[in-house]
């Protein structure tokens, strides 16, 4: 494979549907691109589809409003908000074309002309950063991956929500050590986190959308504010 793009990558598309609870005529279909080449292959991770599930389950609420998705990838998140009548932006990091080219697939793939798709990488406060207009909500699917990132996240985010006061931070994350914790770090930048129990938009389930994810991954969700607490003192 070659990797300046001579070559067309290997791309499957997987299907999601998600349904209401009480009535299965109202559902949103949406088409993803996943790349199969191993050397740097975009799927579909369990959370994105839980935060989905969680978009999906609040899309009277996203309806006009300005949503940023980080580390888009595939885009999952980002194709439904905008399929529920959100302006979307999808984001992943400047340094990786390729993301960036499937944010763009995806969006073809989903008839979405209108979403802009921009590089911005964890922890540099770049000019197109800077540039962004005012948001209300942004997104990241598991975006705490790698513990080493996990501060050049908040960085990301906490400099948003500081320009975006009434914004939040929708994120899904998979449990993988008990060891990870962001807790020092949301105190570090002056933010708050309020744990979102699956059942609460019916995602405590092995299969959602239709597709054999999340499976049995553990994953949590959380909304990220700013702490706003220590001005009030």
């Amino acid at each position: 494979m070659d990797h300046n793009g001579s070559e067309t990558p290997s791309i499957a598309y997987k299907v999601f549907t998600f349904e209401e609870i009480k009535n299965s005529q109202h559902s949103l279909t949406v088409s993803i691109p996943e790349v199969l080449d191993p050397q740097y292959g975009m799927y579909v991770w369990p959370c994105a589809v839980v935060l989905a599930q969680y978009l999906w389950m609040h899309r009277d609420e996203l309806k006009e409003k300005t949503v940023l998705e980080l580390g888009a990838g595939v885009s999952l998140p980002g194709v439904v908000a905008a399929k529920c009548g959100a302006k979307v932006i999808l984001s992943d990091s400047a340094k990786m074309p390729l993301c960036l080219e499937n944010c763009r697939r995806s969006c073809e793939a989903n008839s979405l002309p209108d979403v802009l798709v921009l590089g911005l990488t964890w922890g540099e406060i770049s000019p197109d950063l800077v540039l962004l207009p005012k948001l209300d909500i942004i997104l990241g699917s598991d975006v705490f991956y790698e513990p080493e990132d996990f501060e050049d996240v908040l960085v990301t985010v906490a400099f948003l929500l500081k320009k975006n006061p009434q914004a939040q931070f929708w994120t899904t994350y998979q449990e993988r050590s008990a060891d990870w914790s962001i807790e020092a770090l949301l105190y570090k930048w002056k933010l708050r986190c309020v744990d979102v129990q699956l059942e609460r938009f019916n995602a405590n389930k092995f299969l959602l959308a239709g597709s054999t994810l999340p499976g049995s991954h553990t994953v949590q969700m959380m909304i990220i504010t700013l702490n706003t607490e220590d001005e009030l003192l």
